[in-house]
Order: C-alpha cells, then structure tokens, then sequence
C-alpha cells in the first residue's frame, strides 16, 4: 500500500471515529456501555444512611439537554443522574419543566458540593432564566423537598451503583 493511500484510509477511519462520538453525544446513537439506571445512595458523613434513589440516568448530550422536561412528575426514591466526562462547574436551568425539584451536586469524589430548590417556571416563562450552578461531576435530581425530608447537606458521602 504507498503512503498517499494509507494517509486517505488514517484520515477516513479518524473522521468515522470523530462522526461515530459526536453521533452518541446527541444521543442518535446509544452507546452499548452506558446505563439505563442508577442507584444512588446518600449517606451522611457520620455514616447514618440519608436516602436510596431509583434514577434514570441521563449520560449523552441529548439526554442531559431533555432531562425532567418530558416527565409529569417525580414520586417517592425517583430521581434522575446526570452524568459527566469530570468535574466542572455545571449549570441546570428549568427549561419545559412543569414541577419544582431539588437538585444535588456531587463532585469526583462522590461528595455532595451543593444542593439547590429548584421552582417550576411560572406562566409566561420557559425556564431557561431559572439557573442553579455549582461544582459537580454527577448531578441528581428529585422531587422538591426530598432533600430536606432525607437530610441530604453538602458533605454527605454518594455512592452509585449502574444497573
């Protein structure tokens, strides 16, 4: 094979590679690896357990661009993970959303950095100007004031078990 053929054959494998990623980063095609759901476990920091939630598990693009917006509601344990490449600061905004929810922060370690109130966007609105921000690699949502029934503070220990 001479180098001109071998340098159009790298080239085209190294597009399909880069076409193949972006592809399951909008979420068209699903990876065979990535997880359905979640249990997340918050424990506090004395080692008393603080909560168990069944999540669905939101790890593309797309998935974390739709998030809660196409769900009615979230009862009991549910909640949704959203999962990231690292650690950074990211923001969740309440865009199409049609009920209020807690949202927990968690960074690289597994600890809770934050966790926020979250309101249903009022009549009128859309959402995308009500941001919570903060340091995470994980993010977990549930249902508003799940949170404080479970105790869950910044500091307290998660663990994540894919399904």
């Amino acid at each position: 094979m001479d180098t001109d053929r071998a340098s159009r054959l790298l080239l085209v494998v190294a597009l399909a590679i880069v076409v193949g990623f972006v592809l399951v980063q909008v979420g068209l095609f699903p990876t065979p690896w990535s997880a359905d759901h979640a249990t997340v476990t918050v424990t506090a920091t004395d080692g008393d357990p603080r909560a168990t939630v069944d999540a669905e598990v939101a790890d593309t693009w797309s998935e974390r661009y739709t998030g809660l917006s196409n769900h009615e509601s979230l009862e009991g344990d549910e909640g949704m993970l959203f999962v990231h490449d690292g650690e950074g600061e990211r923001t969740y905004v309440m865009r199409d959303m049609d009920f209020a929810i807690d949202i927990i922060f968690i960074d690289d370690d597994g600890e809770v950095t934050a966790v926020r109130e979250a309101r249903a966007p009022d009549a009128g609105e859309d959402g995308t100007d009500l941001e919570y921000s903060d340091r995470a690699k994980w993010v977990l949502e549930v249902r508003s004031g799940y949170a404080d029934e479970r105790g869950i503070d910044a500091g307290d220990e998660v663990s994540i078990e894919y399904e």
